[in-house]
């Protein structure tokens, strides 16, 4: 790390780590799952690929980020270490403290479905337990991920191939609307497709 806020403060010694610009994205990408350098660029648009190595170096050095050969495909991927996977809560808090500034829409900003994966979790997670266990799908710009709501918690991936109760398609704005509680289905009649078992979508993002 090139620069340092010089003070012996908790707060000042993280943003010393993961403060830079595009640090945190990094997070959020490997949060998602281990990655490439391809499918991290994929994934972060706008970085340029020199900055994203610089950034990534850094990461490594303080102890967020380890490399290592996955055997299968004989190329270098990424993976937050133990230490680094515990920004998942500080980041979980920061999503849903943004809540009000997504309220407008994405406008001409760019959105990737896989970050779902990260902002479903961090709003759902509020919501008091499911009564009934079900997995839903959520159909994003073509992309599949699945919610998985049970009596312990939520759980968010992309989609394994397990059976749905349901496939909610919905553009992103909805569906995070939704998760934050600032939208009900009802509220989304004619903005949302559901197939399957409603109750089983009202059992995810209305649950009371």
């Amino acid at each position: 790390m090139s620069r340092s806020y010089g003070q012996y403060c908790g707060l000042a010694r993280a943003l010393d780590v993961v403060g830079d610009r595009w640090n945190l994205l990094i997070v959020r990408q490997l949060l998602v799952a281990p990655a490439r350098y391809r499918e991290l660029l994929d994934g972060l648009p706008g970085v340029a690929t020199n900055l994203l190595a610089d950034r990534l170096r850094d990461l490594e050095n303080a102890g967020v980020v380890e490399r290592h050969l996955a055997e299968e495909a004989n190329a270098i991927v990424y993976a937050l270490t133990p230490w680094g996977a515990g920004l998942r809560e500080p980041i979980e808090s920061l999503i849903r403290w943004s809540t009000p500034l997504m309220t407008r829409g994405p406008g001409g900003d760019r959105f990737r479905a896989e970050w779902l994966v990260v902002a479903l979790p961090a709003l759902l997670a509020r919501k008091p337990a499911a009564r009934r266990s079900s997995t839903v799908g959520i159909a994003v710009d073509g992309q599949l991920l699945q919610v998985r709501a049970t009596r312990s918690g939520i759980d968010v991936s992309l989609h394994d191939g397990q059976d749905l109760d349901a496939v909610v398609r919905a553009d992103a704005s909805i569906v995070l609307g939704l998760a934050a509680g600032v939208l009900t289905l009802n509220d989304t009649l004619g903005l949302v497709d559901i197939e399957g078992d409603e109750a089983a979508v009202r059992a995810v993002f209305n649950r009371s």
